[in-house]
């Protein structure tokens, strides 16, 4: 067992750190402002071969797996710039490399790994929440190609993606649970439509509300060229997503420690700097221990993910729910040592709560992370 990172990671660390650092959590607040996409950082990342660094270098991706994503997406954050999109494409981009023809993998990846096309996810539907088989947004055949009609809610990006990857109800198994299928839908397609929703979250990455009304959709975008076998694909998707989501919260929880510490440093009340005060620097000791422990965890789950291993589901839950409560604790704690300077915008914190405390929510909920917990670790009776 070896705790110890590769060369190779921790310059990948300091690499993507170091364009994020030139970028800054004050680039990352005035997009989110002005509601514009992080374009130039995006770009940034992706030029430098780092936004597909999970996708396989015959398609012009950097080689690597769930880690070396994770390792990205926290250092990002670790500079106050968490990139929800960048959760999204570490999405898409495996799930059409395992499960994509061959014409789909010539056709997107490389785009995609290139950072030149952008696509989103939608799952997410109001009557279904947690219960993916529970979708209503259909799709059927109708000769050559494929007709979809229903809704998606709070779909991320769709203001900049060229395609989403839409998973769709294609029937109904004995127990009345959906039978899922993918599909690859542009998003200018005739009859697509999506309305932005108002969000209380200060972030440059936009949530929409998708319409889609008798989209017809090529059978060539169909993933994988069969049908119904949805539910297996979504799932090898959705750890990866738990997983990154812990890196962003971990990568965050840095940022705010280290505002925190900083502060504590350079702030002097009675003639001595308010670190010095065990009121102050035993509980971010505590955020910072926890961080730790979270990382660990997030690291692990990626590392299991990576070689096809048992487990890698509940460390994929536990470091998301270990990674969000800690960002959070992190982020109350920084507040409460910066006292009302916390609330000021030059101090670059108070715009983060909105995103911090929505990974405790999402992608899945703290209770649902324990309802696994409870019923596949521990053993219990199933309780929802």
């Amino acid at each position: 067992m070896d705790f110890g990172e590769s060369s190779e990671h921790l310059a990948l660390r300091e690499a993507v750190s170091g364009i994020a650092a030139g970028y800054g959590h004050d680039y990352f607040a005035r997009c989110a402002a002005q509601d514009r996409f992080t374009g130039e950082l995006w770009s940034a990342i992706f030029d430098s071969g780092f936004g597909g660094v999970n996708l396989p270098e015959e398609y012009g991706g950097g080689g690597g797996g769930l880690l070396e994503m994770a390792i990205v997406i926290e250092e990002l954050a670790a500079q106050g710039c968490p990139l929800l999109f960048l959760i999204v494409a570490g999405m898409c981009g495996p799930i059409i490399n395992e499960f994509g023809t061959p014409e789909q993998k010539e056709r997107w990846l490389p785009p995609l790994a290139a950072g030149r096309t952008k696509m989103a996810f939608a799952v997410t539907e109001s009557g279904a929440g947690s219960n993916a088989p529970n979708i209503s947004t259909a799709a059927a055949r109708d000769g050559d190609t494929w007709v979809i009609k229903g809704a998606k809610q709070y779909i991320t990006g769709m203001d900049v993606a060229d395609a989403v990857l839409v998973v769709t109800r294609t029937g109904t198994d004995a127990r009345g649970r959906g039978i899922l299928t993918l599909f690859i839908v542009d998003t200018g397609a005739p009859g697509l439509a999506f309305t932005p929703i108002p969000m209380e979250i200060k972030a440059p990455d936009r949530q929409f509300t998708v319409f889609f009304d008798d989209v017809v959709v090529p059978a060539d975008r169909l993933i994988g060229g069969a049908a119904d076998q949805g539910l297996r694909q979504i799932f090898s998707g959705l750890n990866p997503e738990r997983v990154n989501v812990a890196a962003q919260a971990v990568g965050l929880g840095r940022y705010f420690v280290g505002k925190a510490v900083a502060y504590a440093r350079d702030r002097a009340v009675w003639g001595v700097p308010i670190g010095a005060h065990q009121g102050v620097a035993h509980p971010l000791a505590e955020a910072k221990i926890e961080l730790e422990l979270a990382r660990l965890m997030t690291y692990k789950a990626a590392w299991l993910f990576d070689r096809g291993l048992d487990g890698v589901g509940e460390a994929a839950a536990v470091a998301k729910l270990a990674a969000a409560d800690a960002a959070l604790h992190a982020f109350d704690q920084t507040v409460q040592v910066h006292g009302g300077n916390a609330f000021a915008t030059e101090y670059g914190i108070g715009d983060l709560w909105g995103l911090t405390r929505l990974m405790r929510s999402a992608p899945v909920s703290r209770e649902m992370v324990l309802n696994y917990v409870a019923q596949h670790s521990l053993g219990l009776p199933r309780s929802y």
